[in-house]
């Protein structure tokens, strides 16, 4: 079934010099559900964003997207893709980073109309009402002509989520998207998320929310040194972890 296979990654690999970070990665994801990502520093939770992002060029494997093979590794080993190309595989997915990454002399509502406009996507109206509807759909509709640095963190963040959103892209992915958050700004994040899955969106989230994680999550995923330890539901994972390495990581407190 489509469904099922949304997203396919299969055997996914990536070394930094002599360290593999990624050693054989395979999971998949149906439409509209939301996959998150836990583990400790280093498991290699980030490389595998970046990977599907092709902020990142994966050393083997695969990743399709509706039955759309948009990396081989085997086929890229003569030659490295063009950046024209990784930028119109980077269209397939929108990154929400956890240190915003915004325009500091661009107010909100250039900043989300940017990619947009430089990609052509509509006319100058068609764009700016798009991209009013976006921000007002994150609660900022008094913010559009405000700069980042007059935003919290909290507010900033959910512009990300607006521009992620803005180019319309089949997956889009958090990056520890509440890192960077003081607990009372973290809800107002994690509640645009939830939202976004009421809206249908197929998201891949890498947090230390094990309590978000538990309540949004239709999959989840527990990696460790580069390779997936433990899959299920979150409550075949958080409720009875069968993997020793898991009960140890959520009883190590540094999953909170």
């Amino acid at each position: 079934m489509e469904n099922n296979n949304y997203l396919e990654v299969c055997g996914l690999c990536k070394s930094f010099g002599n360290v593999e970070v990624l050693k054989g990665v395979d999971f998949s994801l149906g439409r509209g559900e939301i996959l998150t990502i836990i583990g400790s520093s280093g498991s290699g939770k980030t490389t595998l964003l970046r990977c599907l992002n092709f902020l990142e060029l994966a050393d083997g494997g695969s990743i399709s997207v509706a039955g759309e093979t948009l990396f081989d590794g085997e086929g890229i080993k003569a030659g490295k893709l063009k950046e024209v190309d990784l930028r119109e595989k980077r269209l397939h997915f929108g990154l929400v980073f956890q240190s915003f990454n915004l325009f500091p002399q661009y107010t909100v509502l250039k900043n989300v109309m940017l990619a947009p406009k430089l990609l052509k996507k509509g006319s100058k109206l068609e764009l700016e009402e798009k991209a009013k509807k976006l921000i007002d759909s994150v609660g900022l509709s008094d913010k559009l002509n405000a700069y980042p640095y007059q935003l919290s963190g909290g507010q900033q963040q959910r512009v990300s989520i607006a521009r992620a959103l803005a180019l319309e892209p089949d997956i889009l992915c958090f990056d520890e998207p509440t890192s960077a958050l003081d607990p009372e700004l973290t809800v107002e994040v994690l509640r645009v998320i939830k939202n976004l899955k009421n809206e249908g969106k197929t998201m891949v989230i890498v947090t230390h929310e094990m309590e978000f994680a538990k309540s949004v999550s239709d999959r989840v995923i527990y990696m460790r040194d580069g390779v997936i330890e433990a899959e299920g539901t979150p409550e075949e994972i958080f409720d009875n972890p069968e993997n020793e390495y898991l009960q140890q990581f959520l009883n190590s407190g540094k999953a909170m």
